[in-house]
């Protein structure tokens, strides 16, 4: 796929195994170094993703029109100024929740900004027809920093504190805008500037886009109501497995670090499986398989046993997800033009981080009032009503008029 997408391919595997050696590190350093309670735990998780999302919502736009390259760097290195600052104020001893909160806004705005602007990127960088061995990818390093990134993030917090993760993780965007400025200067112009000021109209096109095509509305609605269900559910299986049936931290972490290895094999799965029974096939099995595993979590015991059915559940989980996800993400891009894929892509991730930071404070409610199994029991019980919105037609993909400005049609024009 050429050199420009490996530079893109290494910048993404050093800031996601940064951002997982760095995992809860933010909650660590708000209960050890500032004492904070359950509820501020809680609003730091909640708000960053919230607030951060709805700043992000005009971001799409602004991004639309600019070459995509610059605000990936840009944004890589808003990430490292961040981060960078929470070490400083820790050795400097002015270190403060409201520090730490905003930070943590920051690289959600920030982060949203990066993936709209990258999936455009790509988009023009790759050939269409190789869209989804470059999502497969992505997905095989994402499980790969998922498996690795916990535990030595863990071992690096028990021997040096948490702040360590976090400048870690600052220097792993540094290095990602680095690796950007090699994956290639060619980048086409961007659409035309609107000449008005951007409108409510224009904020609106990505949720529009998503919305006005059938079989895209229904992957949209699928994978954010997923995605929110099953991150709802996972604050309340730690409380489970380590307050309420008192399993050692060292086994809650190998509970959900191993399963991950079903993300590395679902992954190299999903190119395979495309080619031999169709994308829209694989796709919907693996919607279906992913959403059938969290009912039992519900159920889980004490001991070995205990132990195992999560550790089977969570496998599973992840093996259909890995396998839909890229897949889902190739089929994103295909349905979308490329002077619409930065705002699309940036509507997509401002609705999926808004509606998990929903639910999550929901289902924090209903484990209160209800209890901490009955509110997981919840979740997994309408996960399993979410394959509905899979069902339809799927309309063929046309090729965009708009994807002039792609990698395909720019061969002759770079002599290749």
């Amino acid at each position: 796929m050429g050199r420009g997408f490996g530079w893109l391919w290494a910048a993404y595997a050093v800031s996601t195994l940064g951002t997982w050696l760095a995992f809860d590190a933010f909650s660590l350093i708000a209960i050890l170094a500032l004492d904070a309670g359950p509820a501020q735990v809680s609003l730091l998780a909640a708000a960053g993703l919230a607030v951060g999302a709805l700043t992000a919502i005009p971001l799409g736009p602004w991004v639309e029109f600019r070459r995509k390259r610059p605000v990936m760097v840009g944004a890589d290195l808003v990430r490292f100024a961040a981060m960078a600052s929470v070490p400083v104020a820790y050795v400097l001893h002015v270190l403060t929740f409201g520090q730490l909160l905003v930070v943590s806004m920051v690289a959600v705005t920030a982060d949203i900004t990066f993936r709209a602007a990258s999936g455009a990127f790509l988009k023009w960088l790759v050939p269409r027809d190789a869209l989804l061995e470059a999502n497969a990818r992505f997905e095989t390093t994402t499980w790969t920093a998922t498996v690795l990134g916990p535990p030595l993030g863990g071992a690096a917090i028990k021997l040096f504190g948490p702040v360590l993760t976090v400048a870690a993780n600052a220097v792993s965007f540094l290095v990602s805008a680095l690796f950007l400025r090699g994956a290639g200067d060619r980048e086409p112009p961007p659409p035309a500037r609107p000449a008005r000021r951007i409108s409510r109209a224009d904020l609106a096109t990505g949720w529009r886009h998503l919305l006005a095509d059938p079989p895209l509305r229904r992957l949209y609605l699928n994978t954010v109501l997923v995605n929110g269900l099953i991150m709802a559910t996972a604050p309340l299986l730690a409380v489970l497995m380590l307050g309420t049936l008192g399993f050692p931290p060292w086994q809650y972490g190998l509970a959900f670090a191993v399963p991950c290895l079903g993300g590395l094999l679902g992954s190299r799965l999903a190119r395979p499986l495309a080619l031999r029974y169709g994308r829209t096939r694989v796709l919907r099995v693996a919607g279906v398989l992913r959403v059938c595993w969290s009912v039992p979590l519900a159920l889980i015991t004490t001991g070995p046993a205990g132990l195992a059915t999560v550790m089977v559940a969570e496998f599973l989980l992840i093996l259909s997800a890995s396998v839909f996800s890229p897949l889902m993400s190739t089929e994103r891009l295909d349905r979308t033009p490329q002077d619409r894929v930065a705002r699309v892509l940036a509507a997509w991730t401002v609705t999926d981080k808004t509606t998990v930071a929903a639910l999550t404070a929901l289902w924090g409610l209903l484990a209160a009032a209800a209890g901490t199994r009955v509110a997981i029991g919840a979740a997994g019980l309408l996960l399993l009503a979410t394959p509905i919105f899979l069902i339809g037609p799927n309309t063929s993909v046309p090729r965009p008029a708009a994807d002039k400005n792609s990698r395909d049609s720019q061969f002759d024009s770079r002599g290749r």
